[in-house]
């Protein structure tokens, strides 16, 4: 895919070559800096049921990915899993409802007996961590109108497979609704939504909350000859984001032919991202290609330098509909990979690259999640908090199968692959190398910090749960153990 950059998908390459203009951040219902996601697996909150809007029910936390919540209702069973934002106003704090004179309800298809319900709250709600109000955020306005244009680009969720947020594009504008299609995919997965819908984003949205944008299929159209860029209105950046084409450098217009939608035909459609240009220009023509034919398995997007994938927290789970309750309410990828918990030491040294007062405001741990995962949080954070990030990036090196990481220096975002962990031992070995070089020592460890405790060193831990084969290279890079 010539859109991958170190397998890694690339908007700034993409918008150019496509000669497309990005959807500007005025466009969409999501907040100009991206709200921080604290939420944890397992926590516990209100939220509307999607099949039920009017009922508030108990939600459990299931996985997370960039600022969206995957939520399993209590009572229910993964086949009715959902995703919201974390700044998403059908979700709050436990007690709320009551605080407003509502009553917590049983969601659709509550799998027990109707009756029961007010014990089996009581005894969801019974020694659960409760999401604490802080990590909740406001819900931003939405725009005054529908400022999309046929042609934009954005980051779409694809409704049929919520885990995935995809490049696309917006296809037609009608009154208060836009088409949103898939680049490179087949019209099937096409949807339309209206303007301020929550599941569309800016171009850089993934980038800046750290979710993973999938790269687009493999039909997408290049136009053979771009237009002058002296003869297109330039939009506005989208996102403060760190891509150098959101600083300025979009080129080019597109028309494109949406074929046949859902049986109906569509004229083409010239795509004017800004009221049109005194001078008349000429639109590029050329058709959508076709994907696979209807019925035929959509292939993964997969390749041979394969893109990230959501984490396991977030990717489809087997059927729990008939497992026993109590089962139901754990999550599958607890059971299919250990969990670790990596603690942060906020009295050690932050060393001379990274800031304090940004250290302060990091969570206390890290984890429970898979090793990889939490790997990915800490030097993430590491990365956050660091004067400098270049600096912080300088130290790693292109893993392979782990968590991808992104760091913004030169005007522009750089992101690598961490290397696939299994152990926490691995995980400690990994960030006290990082740390040694930044010279931040003692910054993380496998227990909580008390005012005088430091990090234990590696020796001291069961040298059999170190990945099989596998041992440290000499130097100053982080990287790939071998």
């Amino acid at each position: 895919n010539p859109f991958l950059f170190s397998g890694h998908f690339t908007w700034e390459k993409y918008l150019k070559e496509t000669c497309a203009i990005p959807a500007p951040a005025h466009c969409f219902k999501q907040s100009y800096t991206p709200p921080a996601n604290e939420f944890k697996i397992s926590m516990k909150l209100e939220a509307q049921d999607p099949r039920n809007t009017t009922s508030t029910c108990i939600a459990t936390v299931v996985g997370l990915t960039g600022a969206r919540l995957r939520l399993r209702l209590d009572g229910s069973d993964n086949k009715n899993d959902f995703w919201r934002l974390v700044d998403s106003a059908e979700i709050q704090p436990i007690g709320n409802c009551e605080k407003n004179g509502g009553m917590l309800q049983p969601p659709l298809g509550f799998r027990l007996n109707a009756s029961s319900w007010p014990m089996f709250l009581l005894k969801t709600l019974n020694g659960a961590e409760m999401a604490p109000v802080r990590i909740f955020h406001k819900e931003p306005p939405s725009p005054s109108q529908n400022f999309f244009k046929t042609g934009m680009k954005l980051e779409a969720v694809d409704r049929k497979n919520p885990h995935f947020i995809c490049p696309a594009t917006i296809g037609e504008v009608r009154g208060s609704e836009v088409l949103i299609t898939f680049d490179g995919w087949r019209g099937a997965f096409d949807y339309w939504c209206r303007y301020d819908s929550r599941d569309i984003f800016p171009v850089g949205w993934c980038s800046l909350t750290g979710d993973n944008l999938q790269p687009p299929g493999t039909k997408v159209v290049i136009p053979k000859s771009p237009l002058p860029a002296s003869e297109v209105n330039s939009e506005k950046p989208s996102m403060h984001s760190s891509t150098k084409t959101v600083l300025g450098h979009q080129q080019g217009q597109r028309r494109r032919k949406t074929g046949k939608k859902r049986g109906r035909t569509t004229k083409a459609l010239i795509h004017h991202p800004m009221p049109t240009p005194s001078k008349s220009v000429e639109p590029l023509k050329f058709p959508r290609k076709r994907g696979p034919k209807p019925g035929s398995k959509r292939k993964p997007r997969t390749l041979l330098n394969p893109a990230p994938t959501s984490p396991t927290t977030s990717t489809p789970e087997p059927d729990t509909s008939t497992v026993p309750q109590d089962a139901a309410t754990i999550p599958s990828s607890a059971m299919q990979a250990p969990t670790v918990c990596i603690y942060l030491n906020k009295n050690g040294s932050t060393g001379p690259h990274l800031d304090k007062k940004k250290v302060q405001q990091l969570p206390d741990h890290f984890g429970p999640a898979r090793a990889s995962v939490v790997l990915q949080q800490a030097v993430q954070a590491c990365i956050d908090c660091a004067y400098h990030q270049k600096t912080v990036f300088s130290f790693l090196k292109q893993g392979h199968g782990g968590e991808v990481i992104s760091a913004v220096f030169d005007r522009e975002q750089h992101t690598l692959n961490l290397p696939a962990v299994n152990s926490i031992t691995y995980v400690l070995r990994f960030l006290e190398k990082l740390c040694h070089n930044l010279r931040s020592d003692n910054l993380f460890g496998n227990q909580p910090f008390t005012q005088n405790s430091h990090m234990q060193r590696a020796h001291e831990y069961d040298h059999d749960r170190y990945l099989p084969g596998r041992s440290w290279g000499g130097g100053g890079v982080v990287g790939t153990p071998g």
